[in-house]
């Protein structure tokens, strides 16, 4: 952790939110006036698209949720060199032709040559210089693992992210949003989709549940519908018909006040100590009201560190 060069984590599963959540840091930071060094967490994978493909094939269990996918010890780097410095590498990883041509053409008025193609990785690059937060969003913004399982094991990325976020749907409402965006987004059967969720559930299990355990914050949207089956779901449950969950792991940490939350966010209570419920519908709002106080107090102390 660093006060002179912060880093912030959001962390969720494929569905879970966290674009949405990235869309309030973005308001935040143009609101405050702050410049982030903003980090894509697919681009930390280790394999490109069609490798991917390849070693899934091959192994049952292999996934994106997994270390065998990813570049923990790459990830662990960045945050350390820029909680030290405001320093460090990035890439992009190339979901499609747009993104590929657009990216070429970004750092081919830099000087750098790029030949990747959709489903590959940009070169390393440097940070943009002088920035106020390393922002990251992705699926690992805080694992950690303790083993000596040489490459996929012994790193802890979760020490250097001075604000972690967790954005954590119940288990079958993320499973519901999953199908139904396969389906939409990716023409993917539900089928398909279903023998997806069942490939990463040991990586799921070992190494994106725990993350949560690691978070400052958690945002988890509750369905107030039923969703006992969810491969059978025929909509995702509106925010209208569900509650988000709001839990702070120390809220003297950040002087969080639940009077003042109660008071401006309508219909939200308190159902354990450290814990606000706030309507579906409200959860962009409670984030703003929450987020935005504890970003502004790490640039503060950013900047009483820079002074003395």
């Amino acid at each position: 952790m660093s006060k002179t060069h912060p880093v912030i984590a959001v962390t969720g599963s494929s569905g879970a939110g966290t674009t949405f959540v990235k869309r309030t840091f973005e308001n935040i930071f143009r609101r405050e006036h702050i410049k982030a060094a903003v980090i894509e967490g697919d681009s930390f994978h280790s394999v490109t698209r069609a490798e991917f493909k390849q070693k899934s094939a091959e192994k049952t269990h292999f996934s994106h949720f997994g270390p065998e996918a990813n570049d923990f010890h790459a990830l662990q780097a960045l945050f350390k060199s820029y909680s030290e410095t405001g320093t460090g590498k990035k890439r992009y990883y190339l979901h499609n032709a747009e993104d590929a041509a657009s990216h070429r053409a970004r750092l081919s008025a830099k000087g750098i040559v790029c030949e990747s193609c959709e489903g590959e990785f940009t070169p390393w690059e440097e940070l943009e210089p002088h920035t106020d937060i390393l922002f990251y969003e992705g699926l690992h913004g805080l694992v950690k693992d303790n083993s000596s399982a040489g490459k996929y094991g012994g790193y802890d990325v979760a020490q250097y992210v001075d604000l972690g976020i967790g954005v954590v749907p119940s288990v079958n409402l993320e499973w519901i949003q999953k199908i139904h965006r396969d389906h939409a987004e990716r023409g993917y059967s539900p089928e398909a989709t279903v023998d997806t969720i069942m490939r990463r559930m040991p990586d799921y299990i070992n190494h994106i549940t725990p993350q949560f355990s690691r978070t400052h914050v958690n945002f988890q949207r509750v369905p107030t519908v039923d969703t006992s089956n969810p491969f059978i779901a025929r909509d995702i449950p509106t925010a209208d018909e569900s509650f988000v969950v709001i839990r702070f792991a120390d809220p003297k940490r950040f002087n969080v006040s639940f009077p003042y939350l109660l008071a401006m966010i309508h219909d939200s209570f308190m159902s354990r100590r450290n814990t606000l419920v706030v309507p579906g519908g409200k959860m962009m709002l409670a984030m703003e009201v929450i987020l935005n106080p504890i970003i502004h107090d790490l640039i503060e102390a950013k900047h009483q560190a820079l002074s003395q």
